[in-house]
């Protein structure tokens, strides 16, 4: 037997009734843009927290405030038309980072600390923020200054100094915690920075940023859904596993599905809907991508990355050089325009920054599929490395158009890229490649089918370049040759190498070839 509608709006409105809401104008908030309202925050969110827990409503209006201090059981409700506008710290003082001595040498500043944020919360469960407000980190402390000139002795880097904070929302050791609906407007080093947090969902939200959009750092079981992020400085949504808790937690378990990362668009723009492109003044590094490390001392496991747009951005990088193992990633129906480096790079290095001396991690089963990428850089090719001894394993990669922008010369085929082994990982890490389109260099297990290359200017470079690498299968391609006699793939060190079903290309299968071999 049916519900009958009446009987379900009635249980509706019952809820409603029911659940405890707590008004921060009740609480002396004046949201007027003008008078500090963090203890008029901070008090309402303690009596709902008294009361057993509750939402704490913002209605519209702009409530400037410094640190505010999440509890259990606890949603922030911001109403559309309410703004939480961080003050600077000469107006008032954040509350200072926690000490740290375990889980701060193995990466930035920012990493390891979560109380010096606009909005904060240590060891909760059961929270929330929800609703279409916005959340405007005016200010907060960026951690550098993408305009500094070093050479005028300006600081690059910022470390804001007592009282400052960096993070507009900032989680550690939590569980149950929801993100939903509102916005992020300029959130410092982080929008969000969400620490050893599991069962996380964040949906739905827009983040136009001046750092990184949202890191996910040691979380477990977290569904990011339906995000648009503008992060011209920095990366968009950044999974890692790091050492910030002092100690090595995973990240497991995470969907990232239909979301929309840009790199390129003014700050403000995304959000206004007017999606601006300034003059070179703007001094835009187009990152905005999807990263899982660079801080890599845990592993990453059981991930999906979906039904995603790039728009003039990076692509997606996958790297572990702290020891991290990576398995089970997959990655499917992605589009990117104007990719403004690899459209994927997948990194295993020996950077090691960790306790204990940290062995090499491994990267294997990624599986690739259904990506389309139009107007991709020029200097940078698709890139996979491991280094000599370990190899990057298993990656399968179907139904791939790639466009370059083209422009390499006859001569970069000669190109041998140095290794680089403990550098920091980043697509330009070996500078100049002797491939437009694929650089693979000490991978076992490989696969690619129904892939086309193609490039728009004038190309001297090979499409594909393997070096030191084993058991490699193609089939299926349609590859746009470089100019003159430059040959499709050049090999160097691989053993157990076949094309088939190609055109233009002959069938061909290598045993085992130590010497270069072009065709």
């Amino acid at each position: 037997m049916k519900t009958p509608k009446i009987l379900i709006i009635l249980l509706l409105l019952s809820s409603l009734v029911y659940s405890q809401t707590f008004n921060v104008k009740n609480f002396k908030a004046t949201g007027n843009g003008k008078t500090l309202d963090t203890d008029a925050i901070n008090k309402t969110i303690t009596a709902a927290a008294n009361a057993g827990g509750g939402i704490v409503y913002f209605p519209p209006g702009v409530y400037l405030s410094a640190s505010i201090r999440l509890k259990s059981n606890i949603t922030l409700y911001l109403e559309a038309g309410s703004t939480i506008e961080a003050v600077h710290d000469s107006v008032a003082k954040y509350d200072l980072p926690e000490p740290n001595e375990a889980g701060g040498n193995y990466q930035d500043y920012g990493h390891s600390h979560w109380k010096n944020s606009l909005i904060w919360g240590i060891g909760l469960e059961n929270v929330s923020i929800l609703g279409p407000g916005l959340i405007y980190g005016k200010g907060l402390n960026p951690g550098f200054n993408r305009f500094a000139d070093e050479s005028k002795g300006e600081k690059k880097y910022l470390d804001g100094g007592p009282g400052s904070a960096n993070k507009a929302i900032a989680l550690r050791d939590c569980k149950n915690v929801i993100l939903r609906d509102f916005s992020i407007l300029h959130g410092g080093h982080f929008g969000i920075l969400a620490t050893g947090v599991d069962n996380l969902t964040i949906d739905n939200l827009k983040i136009d940023t001046n750092r990184d959009g949202m890191d996910i750092d040691c979380c477990q079981n977290v569904r990011v859904t339906n995000c648009s992020v503008n992060a011209p400085w920095d990366d968009g949504i950044c999974l890692k596993a790091s050492y910030g808790l002092g100690k090595i937690r995973h990240c497991d378990n995470i969907t990232i599905s239909n979301c929309y990362l840009a790199g390129n668009f003014d700050e403000g723009t995304l959000l206004d809907a007017t999606f601006k492109k300034s003059t070179p003044e703007y001094k835009s590094y187009k990152t905005g991508r999807i990263k899982l490390g660079t801080e890599s001392n845990g592993d990453f496991k059981n991930i999906t990355i979906t039904n995603c747009v790039f728009d003039d951005s990076r692509g997606i990088a996958i790297e572990s050089v702290d020891g991290s193992h990576i398995e089970d990633i997959a990655i499917s129906n992605i589009t990117m325009r104007n990719a403004a480096n690899s459209p994927i790079f997948i990194r295993l290095g020996s950077r090691l920054r960790g306790p204990n001396n940290p062995p090499v991690g491994t990267i294997k089963r990624i599986s690739i599929n259904n990506v389309l990428v139009s107007n991709a850089s020029s200097y940078h090719a698709t890139t996979i490395t491991g280094i000599p001894g370990h190899y990057v394993e298993d990656i399968r990669m179907s139904n791939i158009y790639f466009n370059h922008q083209g422009g390499g010369k006859t001569e970069d085929n000669k190109i041998v890229p140095k290794e680089n082994e403990k550098g920091y990982p980043e697509p330009g890490m070996f500078g100049p490649l002797p491939a437009y389109g694929f650089y693979l260099r000490h991978v076992k297990g490989v696969e690619m089918n129904h892939v086309k290359l193609d490039y728009n200017k004038p190309e001297g470079r090979n499409a594909f370049v393997l070096e030191d690498v084993h058991d490699a299968y193609f089939d299926h391609l349609n590859i746009k040759k470089g100019a003159g006699d430059t040959p499709f793939f050049e090999l160097r060190n691989v053993s157990d190498v076949s094309v088939d079903d190609s055109r233009n290309i002959k069938s061909v299968k290598i045993e085992k070839e130590a010497a270069i071999k072009r065709f």
